[in-house]
C-alpha cells in the first residue's frame, strides 16, 4: 500500500535522486543542475516556488509529484503538474495513479480551473495511461524556451 504526503526538507535528497532518475530515463541525464540546496530554498522557504507530494511504501519514498502554479487569462487559477515520478522498480502497481488522483483532489478542493503537464511523445506508456484516464494531449501546441545561455544572450534592443 502506498501513503501519500506532503514533502518534508528531510525528503529533498530523495527528491533529487527521483528527478535524477527520470532523467536518466528522458536520456538526459547531464541536464539536471538542481542541487539539494537549491531544492530547499525553493520548494520549502516562506513562499514556496513548488509543492511535492511524495509517496512512500514501507517508508521508502518510490515516487513524487512536483506542482506549482500558474495563472491562465482564459480560466484563472491553474495547475502545472511538473513531473509525476514514480521509481523504475516501482512501476506498474498503480503508484503513479495513487499520485495522480491525489493531485486532482488538490485541485478539485482549490476548485482549480486545469491541470497543465507534458509528455515525450516517445514516452508510449506515460501517453497511453494519460489517455486512459481522458487527458487531452495537444499536438497542436509547440514548447518555446529561453535557456541561461540564451537569456544571457538575449539583446534588450
Amino acid at each position: 500500500m502506498i501513503e501519500i504526503r506532503k514533502a518534508t526538507k528531510q525528503d529533498v535528497p530523495d527528491i533529487l535522486g527521483l528527478i535524477k532518475e527520470l532523467a536518466e530515463f528522458e536520456k538526459a541525464p547531464n541536464e539536471v543542475i538542481v542541487t539539494e540546496e537549491s531544492l530547499l530554498n525553493d520548494g520549502f522557504s516562506d513562499q514556496p516556488l513548488f509543492y511535492t507530494l511524495v509517496g512512500e511504501v514501507d517508508g521508502e519514498i518510490i515516487g513524487m509529484a512536483l506542482f506549482f502554479y500558474k495563472y491562465s487569462t482564459w480560466k484563472g487559477k491553474v495547475m502545472h503538474l511538473e513531473d509525476l515520478i514514480v521509481k523504475q522498480s516501482e512501476r506498474g502497481k498503480g503508484y503513479g495513479k495513487v499520485l495522480l488522483n491525489e493531485i486532482i483532489t488538490v485541485a478539485k478542493k482549490e476548485n482549480l480551473k486545469r491541470i497543465d503537464w507534458q509528455v515525450l511523445d516517445w514516452n508510449a506508456p506515460a501517453v497511453k495511461f494519460y489517455e486512459s484516464i481522458g487527458a487531452e494531449i495537444q499536438k497542436e501546441w509547440w514548447n518555446c524556451r529561453l535557456d541561461k545561455q540564451n537569456l544571457e544572450n538575449y539583446s534588450l534592443n
